[in-house]
């Protein structure tokens, strides 16, 4: 379906939805009850007008939900974002707000949050789309806020997990939350077992082909790879030195393992993959009023991680075994954060906000590769990367009037990062970083956004030191000249709500970006990650959900969305136009979910029809595709504090082709051309919760 048709289609729901307008008028009085983003009461009108939206308990009361995080899952028109993690606090966080502010720690991140809140501590929450006063929405077009009660409570959460594959390696965990609150005062404790798994495990064929098409290789394919984690975290909020202090700490031992074998009458090739770490951190966020406008907010995290892990290759032919290929690892990392700012309301209609963020990064890694037991030399096998980075910020929200909200905002970074060990340099950066957002409320339930901003991306420090991937008998080189990847963001959006929790909206996004990362070139027919030159990025995104009581199906939702995606960037070897490495040109997903509030029990299936990626390297090609993803689940709540849900995955069109050069030239001779058929393990998900 081409862009000029998805436009046409989506201006055609956009028009058909013009008669139920008025109609959503009337349910949402009845169904979202309306007070101010600060807690004052406000007429429902006026909410709408200043882009909040506030959802009541009873607005969920037919899900029966557990935990603030089943709340927030049926909010209309809002999916949870957890950010990228990316170093660095401003803009690295996700789009959830728990009592008007951000987690303690970006690694405690605010769906993790909710899942351990407890239901019944839910006073409202608050739908902020496109900004408003006093709110930080860190580049985001939509946040939530979740206001949670006072009181006095106790409360515990104990929850059982499974995924079982047909054929695979079956993993458990489980967790227990305990929650304690008085007043402005709680504490808690987690306790989890946590699970990981891939969901492309599975049996296929290989086969490859030479240049000329002659076939050289028809053998089976099995893989698998599980692992898991176990951790505790400790939280606590309450008053200290005139304002309150939250805290968060967490201590974790992970592991992750995985292999491929790839066997014929005279063959058989293995590679496998195992991984232990260990992390921890601390996060500690310190609020305090200074007069009746104005609020200081002061954050101090830091985090570590040390991890080992190696990578092994092994062939067969005719009986006779090929040297092993070993690359080895072992590092530490560890972050460093202290942020602060000021916050203060001008006036109902003029948030202004100033403040500072300075953060040390490091990574310390050493690598070794080997074949048959001989060391074989890399480009930054082993290198220590420090970073200092200080970044000063500013933004104003102003409500200019009840339909048109303005948000601008000036960030200014400046960095130096040093590498040593095999490889040395240092380089020192600055960049400024503008950001403007408008949301024009044309009428109530339609809602116009734009945004400008210049984003800049944060550099992967291993990508800075050697790697490898055994499983295609490839081994890259470190880049000791990396430079972070700029962006020039421009989108636009359109939103139309209609029958209580319907939706419709599109946008179009287009970046402009600098220094694109990628795969490029090295001497001694090596690869590496790195800038390999400008590029742009097209988005078109569409989300549906449309009730279906009026069609006679109580309960029902469907919905539809999806992002189109079109890049462009000039390969470093070819010179010819080509996507950019790792971006899906599509992945949509078409759903139907029903709350069956007679039997207890909500239900649904979600399809996407079409999904996949390319990765661009030097020497080869590597493209995925997979159709016919199929995900239904069924989630039976007896009573209010109990849960069992069951949810099938299944998908039986999974196909890799690598495409592997003879050379470097610019036309590329083509050495071989691997089909990989995989038909991926169906598996099961089970879990059961109970709150007491």
């Amino acid at each position: 379906m081409t862009k000029t048709i998805l436009l046409a289609t989506a201006a055609t729901l956009l028009l058909a939805g013009g008669a139920a307008s008025e109609a959503f008028a009337g349910d949402a009085a009845a169904q979202v009850p309306a007070s101010g983003a600060q807690g004052s009461p406000a007429p429902a009108d006026d909410t709408a007008q200043r882009g909040v939206l506030v959802f009541t308990p009873d607005f969920f009361a037919a899900q029966r939900p557990n935990t603030a995080l089943d709340m927030v899952d049926r909010v209309p028109g809002f999916d949870v974002d957890d950010g990228t993690g990316a170093r660095g606090f401003e803009g690295a966080v996700g789009n959830i707000l728990i009592n008007g502010g951000r987690p303690a720690s970006k690694n405690d991140t605010g769906s993790n949050v909710l899942s351990r809140t407890p239901a019944n501590r839910v006073e409202r929450i608050e739908l902020i789309r496109g900004g408003a006063p006093g709110v930080d929405m860190q580049g985001y077009a939509v946040v939530v806020n979740v206001v949670l009660k006072k009181g006095v409570s106790h409360q515990s959460i104990l929850t059982w997990n499974a995924m079982l594959f047909d054929g695979g390696h079956d993993v458990y965990g489980g967790s227990y939350q305990f929650t304690a609150t008085n007043g402005d005062r709680s504490w808690g404790v987690t306790l989890s077992d946590g699970t990981s798994t891939s969901d492309s495990n599975g049996a296929g064929r290989n086969v490859r082909h030479d240049g000329t098409g002659a076939l050289i290789r028809d053998e089976a394919y099995l893989n698998d790879g599980w692992g898991g984690g176990r951790s505790i975290r400790g939280n606590f909020v309450g008053p200290v030195g005139g304002g309150k202090l939250e805290a968060t700490a967490k201590y974790g031992v992970h592991d992750w393992q995985e292999w491929q074998e790839l066997s014929s009458p005279s063959a058989f090739r293995r590679s496998a993959y195992a991984e232990e770490s260990h992390d921890g951190e601390l996060g500690l966020t310190w609020t305090r009023p200074l007069s009746p406008k104005w609020k200081l907010e002061t954050r101090a995290i830091h985090s570590f991680e040390d991890f080992d892990n190696v990578s092994t290759g092994d062939q067969t032919l005719s009986g006779v075994k090929d040297a092993q290929q070993r690359f080895a690892a072992d590092g530490d990392s560890s972050e460093s954060i202290l942020r602060g700012l000021v916050r203060g309301e001008v006036s109902r209609a003029l948030t202004l906000e100033a403040g500072g963020e300075v953060a040390y990064n490091m990574l310390d890694v050493r690598q070794a590769y080997s074949v048959g037991g001989v060391a074989v030399v890399l480009p930054s096998a082993s290198v220590k990367v420090e970073e200092l980075r200080g970044e000063a910020f500013t933004k104003a929200t102003w409500r200019v009037n009840p339909k048109l909200t303005l948000e601008g905002g000036l960030r200014l970074e400046t960095s130096t990062i040093k590498q040593s060990g095999d490889a040395s340099n240092k380089e020192s950066f600055f960049y400024a970083k503008p950001r403007f957002l408008a949301t024009w409320t044309p009428a109530a339930n339609n809602q116009v956004r734009f945004r400008f901003e210049r984003e800049l991306g944060q550099l992967d420090f291993e990508d800075f030191a050697a790697s490898s991937d055994l499983e295609d008998s490839t081994v890259y080189g470190g880049n000791v000249d990396l430079k972070p990847e700029q962006r020039w963001i421009s989108e636009i959006s359109y939103e139309r709500r209609f029958w209580g929790e319907g939706i419709v909206s599109i946008g179009y996004r287009h970046d402009e970006i600098i220094g694109v990362i990628d795969r490029l070139p090295l001497p001694g027919g090596l690869s590496a990650t790195g800038n390999i030159g400008d590029a742009t990025l097209d988005r078109l995104s569409l989300n549906i959900v449309v009730p279906t009581d009026r069609f006679g199906i109580k309960g029902g939702r469907f919905t539809f969305k999806n992002d189109w995606n079109e890049t462009h960037v000039k390969d470093p070897t070819t010179g010819l136009d080509r996507p950019i490495s790792k971006v899906r040109p599509t992945q949509a997903n078409i759903g139907f979910q029903q709350d069956l509030v007679r039997w207890k029990t909500q239900w649904g299936i979600n399809w996407l029809p079409l999904l996949g990626q390319g990765t661009y390297d030097v020497d080869q090609t590597n493209v995925w595709r997979g159709s016919g993803y199929y995900e239904a689940f069924a989630e039976y709540k007896p009573t209010p504090t109990l849960a069992i849900r069951a949810q099938l995955n299944l998908w039986d069109d999974y196909t890799i082709r690598r495409t592997v050069f003879a050379d470097r030239a610019p036309n590329r001779a083509v050495a071989f051309v691997e089909d990989r058929d995989i038909n991926p393990r169906t598996f099961v998900s089970l879990r059961v919760r109970k709150t007491f």
